[in-house]
């Protein structure tokens, strides 16, 4: 592709050299820079690329893009812009032919929710006959390919790259997570996204290379409303009216307690045969009566942000009732039928303030007695041991106390950190360290009534010690588990 098509969307302040040249690649990592390819210097958290200009350039690339000067053979073209990652985005939309302009693209952003209600969104397109694709923190999902996920948000270049995939696969529909960094790092710049929902927010992800406050956190979510045609939001969260503040799109808003275009009534809890879930009516632009086998009023608000987005392709209710009846997104309040006589969940709670939501919404269901099975990650804060400690004794009626990924500390002392937690509160626990010994120890002494909760691991399917990633998937754990208790 010509260079000076590759910029056309690209705020250039000079170029040095001829532009009207045919480039085979674009690169931003310097170890895939190729022969007449165009690379673009970023400038991370540890490495800036300006320094490995010399060495790019001996690979034969001809074009470079920079933030700042460098001096290099006069046959190099220099392309000089303010924000590198900027133009990433918009060379690399151009590079792979603007694939977004052929799919219908949904972004999701918020501090909770995104990733259950991607889910949800694309399980009711697919069933309604859309093909989706989808990007978000546990995957990427082309056709029948799955991706693992790096990061919630992947950069720019990789963001239209699997656009592109999407669109050669059949996809017409993509929905995807946005994270704060990625709209702050422009991985989502260079096109414009057909919808954009905003689910909640909480103060998180604010700190050294994150954001500097809160009110950074929120400016960066708001860019998404900046760049969709039409925004749906979550009118119940007290940052709603913040975040609609200087949207240029069309608003459409849902809640439970707020006057809202989409709104849910009617709230009651089920609980039977070891399935919890909750049932409520909507009223507004749609309006009929939806089951979900997830528990909480966290579900009736993702199942809510989905139906918002859905009633702009004409659906049929039907579907979207039975498939908000069956989705479930792994390692995100996911129940394993083990027993009708009690409930075992998974789920991805590995700070104090997921967990102590989790707990709370569980303990509405009035359970026999609620089994909290977790440990904490290795050479991470040890506040998180104590807190989680605590808020589980406080909660639970029983922790069991075991180890996670103990990286490159000892289980036993991580462990013991939590315990000091646990003992804050007046909570009954055990510790055994091997989780599935931690596991079968509490699906063996379960009683009629009880939920049993497995935190921290979620989607993982991995237990990392020393710095080696073991296989490790808590529904193998809980196969072999009742396999062994069958037996004995």
């Amino acid at each position: 592709m010509l260079l000076n098509k590759l910029l056309e969307k690209v705020e250039v302040v000079s170029i040095t050299g001829n532009a009207d040249k045919e480039i085979s690649t674009v690169s931003y990592d310097s170890r895939k820079a190729t022969e007449n390819g165009l690379f673009i210097c970023i400038k991370g958290a540890v490495v800036d690329g300006h320094t490995f200009v010399n060495q790019v350039v001996e690979k034969g690339v001809t074009a470079l893009v920079v933030e700042d000067d460098v001096e290099v053979d006069e046959s190099v073209t220099v392309i000089k812009v303010k924000d590198a990652r900027l133009a990433l985005a918009c060379i690399s939309a151009a590079y792979f032919g603007n694939p977004a302009e052929k799919l219908t693209t949904i972004g999701i952003t918020g501090t909770k929710g995104k990733t259950t209600t991607t889910y949800m969104i694309k399980s009711i397109l697919e069933g309604a006959g859309f093909k989706t694709g989808l990007i978000g923190t546990i995957e990427t999902i082309i056709g029948e390919t799955h991706i693992p996920a790096a990061n919630t948000t992947p950069e720019s270049y990789m963001v239209q790259e699997y656009f592109a995939k999407m669109v050669e696969e059949g996809c017409t529909h993509v929905v995807m997570e946005v994270s704060s960094q990625g709209l702050m790092l422009h991985r989502v710049s260079g096109f414009t996204f057909d919808y954009g929902l905003f689910t909640n927010l909480e103060a998180d992800h604010i700190g050294p290379n994150e954001h500097k406050d809160f009110d950074d956190y929120l400016r960066c979510k708001q860019l998404l409303f900046k760049q969709c045609k039409h925004g749906i939001f979550n009118i119940d969260d007290e940052h709603a009216e913040k975040m609609i503040e200087g949207c240029t799109c069309d608003v459409t808003t849902y809640g439970l307690n707020k006057p809202a275009d989409i709104k849910a009534d009617n709230v009651s809890l089920v609980n039977e045969n070891g399935v919890i879930g909750i049932a409520f009516d909507v009223s507004g632009k749609v309006n009929d009566h939806f089951e979900v086998d997830v528990p909480g009023k966290f579900s009736v608000y993702n199942s809510l942000a989905a139906i918002s987005t859905l009633q702009n392709f004409n659906v049929d209710h039907s579907v979207i009732s039975k498939v908000l009846k069956t989705v479930h997104v792994k390692g995100r309040v996911e129940l394993i039928p083990v027993s009708n006589d009690f409930t075992l969940m998974i789920d991805y709670a590995h700070n104090a303030m997921s967990l102590e939501s989790l707990l709370t919404t569980i303990r509405e269901y009035n359970p026999g007695r609620i089994v909290t099975v977790f440990g904490c990650g290795g050479n991470r804060a040890r506040s998180r041991r104590f807190e989680m400690g605590e808020i589980s004794s406080k909660l639970s009626d029983l922790t069991i106390v075991t180890s996670d990924n103990p990286r490159f500390e000892e289980p036993k002392d991580i462990m013991e950190d939590i315990i000091t937690g646990v003992k804050k509160a007046d909570g009954e626990y055990i510790a055994i360290e091997n989780r599935k010994d931690a596991i079968k120890y509490s699906i063996e002494h379960a009683k009629k009534g009880d939920i049993i909760v497995l935190a921290g691991k979620g989607h993982e399917t991995y237990q990392e010690i020393q710095g080696v990633k073991h296989d490790m998937d808590e529904r193998v754990l809980i196969k072999e588990v009742l396999e062994e208790l069958q037996q004995a």
